[in-house]
């Protein structure tokens, strides 16, 4: 997938390319029902545990209260994962996790 090269772009995808059919797609769903069967779609139950376990160690991060060894014992996840997870929330430009992670707690 292509990365902005700068934080305040929506996108790096090129137009026309892949990653922007993708997103593309994506925008074009109108329900969480339709958002799950396409991830049910898209993705094998192993990635979308995944990603689901990344975005619980988000969370987790972001209320402060558990150790990375807490939240990797309570996620499934491996403490790499929630270094790497924390390491966006705190360092990288991007910044979609902290968007996200907003958005959700009406902030």
């Amino acid at each position: 997938m292509t990365t902005p090269k700068n934080p305040n772009q929506t996108s790096g995808a090129a137009p026309g390319s892949d990653t922007e059919s993708l997103l593309q797609a994506i925008r074009s769903l109108q329900s969480e029902d339709e958002l799950l069967r396409f991830l049910t779609d898209l993705c094998t139950p192993a990635e979308l545990r995944a990603l689901a376990a990344r975005w619980q160690v988000a969370q987790l991060l972001d209320q402060g209260e558990l150790s990375y060894r807490e939240i990797a014992e309570k996620t499934g996840a491996s403490t790499t994962t929630v270094g790497r997870v924390a390491r966006f929330l705190k360092e990288e430009a991007y910044q979609g996790y902290r968007i996200a992670l907003q958005r959700e707690a009406g902030r």
